[in-house]
């Protein structure tokens, strides 16, 4: 069956759609293979149903589920991920950099199937955000995370909303990576999840490592998929970096890497 069924669409496949639509108890309307608001209607229904990105699009994962195609598998956009591609997306970025950490971060989002375009251009225009340099870096001092007249990282000690616990929680626990991983929370709660599980509550600096640092961005940002695609689909950049950083900062980094990512990314 074609990988994605969309409104307009005529053809014995989208027939099918509807038929198995119905089967599953959401209605589409008139059986007669035109993909119209009855169809759209109930593909919309189904995939709120089964918590999937409600965009009214029957493709690999909606037709997945309905047992429709024998693969889940999204278009794969890594295989147009070059060291070309990702310069045009860092334009003052040193290439060294990149050929030295893409085969991690392609590595990463392989292995966590983050494949498709969206999630791909997401994953680069995040790096783009917070380290355009495009290797890991630790957080700096600023008037947001030190007081004027206090110790390094003052004002992330007491936290609650990052896990912290007081003093040295702040600097032990500042941000790290290519995501800017902080917290000891965060810390806590993505080290089990590597492939090969690291207590980074233990050992934070190992953060900053670029394997380690590239699978954090892939899990972080994988959490929050269908929530950043939803963003996305409403073309929402603001709501789609707040979901990783918790503000604006970089976001002008964030849409300019994504535009350019666009134009040239399969």
């Amino acid at each position: 069956m074609s990988a994605v069924l969309r409104r307009g669409a005529a053809s014995p496949q989208v027939l099918a759609l509807q038929q198995a639509l119905l089967a599953a108890g959401f209605d589409p309307g008139k059986l007669d293979g035109k993909f119209g608001g009855g169809t759209e209607a109930a593909v919309l229904a189904f995939q709120t149903s089964e918590a999937m990105l409600a965009d009214g699009i029957a493709g690999p994962r909606t037709l997945h589920r309905l047992g429709l195609a024998a693969s889940p598998d999204l278009a794969d956009a890594l295989a147009s991920l070059t060291t070309q591609a990702v310069s045009a997306m860092f334009p003052w970025t040193p290439v060294g950099h990149i050929k030295k950490n893409l085969p991690f971060v392609t590595q990463a989002l392989r292995q966590r199937h983050l494949v498709d375009k969206p999630m791909v251009l997401m994953a680069l225009a995040t790096i783009r955000a917070e380290v355009e340099a495009f290797q890991p870096v630790s957080e700096g001092l600023s008037r947001y995370n030190t007081s004027p007249n206090g110790h390094p990282f003052d004002l992330y000690d007491r936290r609650r909303d990052l896990g912290n616990r007081g003093a040295p929680d702040g600097a032990r626990y500042k941000g790290r990576g290519f995501i800017q991983l902080t917290g000891r929370h965060n810390y806590r709660t993505y080290g089990p999840r590597l492939s090969r599980p690291v207590d980074l509550e233990a050992e934070p600096d190992l953060a900053g490592a670029s394997d380690i640092a590239a699978e954090l961005l892939a899990l972080f940002i994988g959490d929050r998929e269908l929530q950043i695609k939803d963003a996305l689909m409403h073309h929402n950049m603001l709501a789609a970096r707040r979901l990783v950083n918790g503000g604006s900062h970089g976001l002008d980094r964030f849409v300019d890497a994504w535009q350019r990512g666009d134009a040239v990314l399969a």
